[in-house]
């Protein structure tokens, strides 16, 4: 019997691996041809930020929602509608050339963040009679990601061949048809997680806390333009999202069904772990672009940058994938052999660590990679080991916006960053030769530094979990009392 069910497990790992590679192709694929769809659309370097930060902003509306429904109604049900909005939006990304259409789309696209925390519930859901079920999480974790980045290498390696080949159309249309496929196998291959909590839906609760992201994340976006940094009006409007904050805490405390029970905030487990994902955001998300774009500058013309084209960029981002990749694969046998809380810890610092390296080793192809390998190998441990951790150390009716929440707080860290870096790449930018449209040197070392010093602050917070968070021990605690009150 015991073997029925782990096979049984396994066959819906797999299949959820097919959708997990999906959604790192699409994190991968685009990442070599930023350049070339900046000058598509006509518009500078730093502004290809607002299409990562408005896909966060949308990212960190409907995680929240989409996690909550996936609790309530089945995870399989919300991988579904969450997959067909994706597949949608993708499809229009082909063919346009106006910059506020591809926008949009480009932020629709923003639904497949919420496929890795609904699986990870998922499968916490189908292995609640098993034995050592944070284990299993966490080896299936480190598969979903692994699957992940191998998706995303396939994918940063087709984009740079084709954009230096074929048409933009034809390269943009690549990853819509794999997004329909994906679609499928979700339908015909995954069963629908059991016995789902049911209930009301807190939609007050998601429109405070959509009004709150929505002014947080527009303010942000103000700050960007020109003027934004000494305008009023930009500044109030951040201030006006962080004070919404408050109501949709109040109104979440007195709901009997919350749309997230912001109770788990205070729990000394999934605290720092919220914190963690949030910082870590700041890198995994925010530095994206800058990464890809300060490859592409041509030192030739702006005395900095590699100057690689489309192809070598994604060789770059391919070794940093494959380094994620041995990062994920090796948390859960770390963990097993010392502490999540620790290998937790040693991720971070390693993320910190990579990017801190950049400041003095930045002039050379074999140097950038050399960082992002050691940047990887963090990053890896850490987006299999965030949601898994969020899991083992939630209520058992909120798993599934535990392991969402992480995401959020990730996306909402990669908003903030995308908008302090889009700023920072703008600095001096008028004074460098060329024609202008390459980020400063000195944003590339804010970019750097910011991401160093967050993840060691990551690190730090870490120290503070309980020592046998994230295990089974732990879980059996949790499953008397969930959080602190």
């Amino acid at each position: 019997m015991k073997r029925a069910v782990l096979g049984t497990l396994a066959t819906v790992v797999g299949f959820l691996a097919f959708v997990e590679f999906t959604s790192g192709v699409l994190q991968g694929y685009y990442t070599p041809m930023l350049t070339d769809i900046a000058r598509h659309l006509g518009i500078h370097d730093a502004d290809v930020n607002w299409l990562e930060g408005a896909q966060l902003m949308l990212s960190a509306l409907v995680v929240p929602a989409f996690a909550k429904l996936g609790d309530m109604v089945g995870h399989k049900r919300m991988l579904l509608i969450s997959t067909a909005l994706t597949g949608a939006a993708a499809l229009v990304l082909p063919f346009t050339d106006s910059f506020a259409v591809f926008l949009v789309a480009w932020a629709m696209m923003g639904f497949y963040v919420v496929w890795l925390p609904l699986e990870i519930a998922l499968i916490w859901s189908r292995s609640r009679r098993m034995e050592g079920r944070s284990v299993i999480t966490a080896r299936a974790a480190g598969l979903l990601v692994a699957a992940l980045e191998v998706g995303a290498i396939v994918g940063a390696l087709a984009g740079g061949a084709l954009i230096d080949s074929l048409p933009l159309t034809v390269v943009l249309l690549v990853p819509a048809v794999l997004i329909v496929v994906c679609f499928f196998v979700i339908l015909f291959g995954v069963k629908e997680s059991p016995e789902p909590t049911g209930g009301v839906f807190d939609t007050v609760g998601l429109v405070l806390i959509s009004l709150a992201l929505i002014c947080f994340t527009g303010g942000l976006s103000l700050l960007r333009l020109d003027g934004g940094l000494g305008n009023p009006w930009s500044w109030a409007t951040v201030g006006l999202g962080l004070a919404l904050v408050a109501p949709f805490a109040l109104w979440e405390l007195r709901h009997q069904d919350p749309l997230i029970d912001v109770r788990m905030f205070r729990s000394p487990a999934l605290g720092p772990v919220f914190l963690t994902a949030g910082l870590f955001g700041v890198s995994v998300l925010g530095a994206q672009a800058p990464l890809s774009t300060f490859a592409r500058t041509d030192p030739a013309v702006y005395g900095y940058g590699l100057g690689t084209s489309g192809f070598a960029t994604s060789l770059i981002i391919g070794i940093y994938l494959i380094a994620m990749i041995v990062g994920a694969l090796l948390f859960p046998v770390i963990a097993r052999l010392t502490a999540p809380r620790l290998t937790l810890i040693g991720a971070s610092i390693l993320v910190g660590v990579g990017f801190l390296m950049f400041l003095p080793f930045h002039e050379t192809y074999g140097q950038v990679i050399t960082n992002m390998v050691v940047v990887g190998l963090g990053s890896g441990a850490l987006v299999a080991a965030l949601p898994a951790a969020a899991a083992s150390a939630a209520p058992a009716s909120q798993t599934g916006v535990a392991t969402g929440l992480t995401n959020s707080v990730k996306t909402v860290g990669g908003a903030i960053a995308s908008c302090v870096f889009g700023i920072a790449l703008l600095q001096g930018v008028s004074g460098a030769a060329g024609d202008g449209t390459a980020g400063s040197l000195s944003g590339y070392f804010t970019v750097w530094m910011v991401c160093g010093v967050t993840a060691l602050v990551a690190a730090a917070a870490l120290a503070f979990v309980p020592r046998t968070a994230f295990t089974d021990a732990a879980v059996a605690e949790t499953a008397i009392e969930p959080v602190v009150r």
